[in-house]
């Protein structure tokens, strides 16, 4: 029971502990700023480093397993650019950890910060050998290992490297000058776009220029000079964009659950193998609902080719 979820563990799910300790971040600088109480900060805090210590002890768990299979899934030209949500997990709690526990910060800061040099190197180079990686494939997702550099600085001061964040905060703002115009063209010129289970990605776009905002405040010193001011507006705007995208999204994101034509139905069961029940098959007209059906429902005609074909079938 256990090996089959074990099998299909998506590494997507590491995005999560970004997620719960990029709020605790947040908030910690909230309470700073505005005289908040600090115990949300420690109480999300705690809460990211248990998801990911459950996390990653079932993406080992996956490597001993079902290796293959997690081969696979770095190898996936889609799903390969959530793997560095490891590392970035890594530097977030590094960063939340500075005050609490610093040599646990460092340890993990370091790990963090050489761990996403090197998968920036090697998706990289996928994306330059691989002819089988297209437009199609470019998603927001794409930001994660080359842009995610940009977080390596928040913490360097206390318990890393500044040069080091240097270096990474260089490599992260160029790649995202370089990819913020193909994942534009991606989004509003190539056809078919985004597929529904990818348009939440799009929230991506509003965590490089808020990142490299915090970056460059904790690299300088500098909170209003031109670097910081243009960074802020670039993030509401990005932010204005996707808040504006969200009934949009909210629709088409529910539409493919809602929605399956009886052609599609029919032609989904006849692939696992018999007749689907009551139905039954017509040269001129392919699968046909049964007289006792009173839907009578039938797949139409300008379908007719591509149902019988999913059917292994010929008229």
């Amino acid at each position: 029971m256990v090996e089959r979820p074990l099998r299909f563990f998506p590494v997507t799910l590491f995005a999560s502990v970004m997620g719960v300790g990029g709020l605790a971040l947040a908030w910690r600088r909230a309470a700073r700023v505005w005289d908040l109480p600090t115990w949300p900060f420690t109480l999300l805090l705690g809460v990211a480093v248990l998801l990911f210590g459950a996390l990653l002890s079932a993406y080992l768990l996956k490597w001993l397993r079902h290796p293959a299979d997690a081969k696979t899934e770095l190898r996936h030209p889609i799903r390969m650019a959530f793997v560095p949500t490891v590392t970035i997990s890594l530097l977030v709690l590094a960063t939340g950890l500075t005050e609490l526990a610093p040599t646990a910060a460092r340890v993990l800061w370091w790990l963090g910060a050489v761990g996403h040099m090197a998968a920036t190197v090697t998706v990289l180079s996928a994306w330059f050998g691989r002819p089988d990686i297209t437009m199609t494939h470019v998603t927001p997702a794409w930001f994660i290992p080359i842009v995610g550099n940009v977080i390596t600085p928040l913490a360097a001061e206390q318990v890393g490297s500044v040069d080091l964040a240097w270096f990474a905060f260089g490599v992260g703002v160029v790649f995202w000058i370089g990819l913020l115009p193909v994942l534009l063209q991606r989004l509003l010129l190539h056809d078919p776009g985004l597929p529904p289970k990818l348009l939440p990605t799009l929230a991506i776009f509003v965590a490089p220029p808020a990142v490299i905002l915090l970056s460059w405040q904790a690299l300088t010193g500098d909170t209003t000079g031109p670097v910081s001011r243009i960074m802020y507006a670039a993030t509401l705007v990005f932010l204005l964009l996707v808040a504006g995208q969200l009934p949009t999204l909210a629709l088409r994101t529910a539409l493919p659950r809602l929605h399956l034509s009886p052609c599609s139905r029919i032609d989904r069961r006849h692939r696992h193998g018999g007749r689907p029940p009551g139905h039954r098959l017509r040269p001129d007209r392919g699968w046909v609902v049964g007289a006792g059906n009173p839907d009578r429902r039938r797949c139409p005609r300008s379908r007719r080719q591509g149902c019988l074909a999913g059917s292994n079938l010929r008229t």
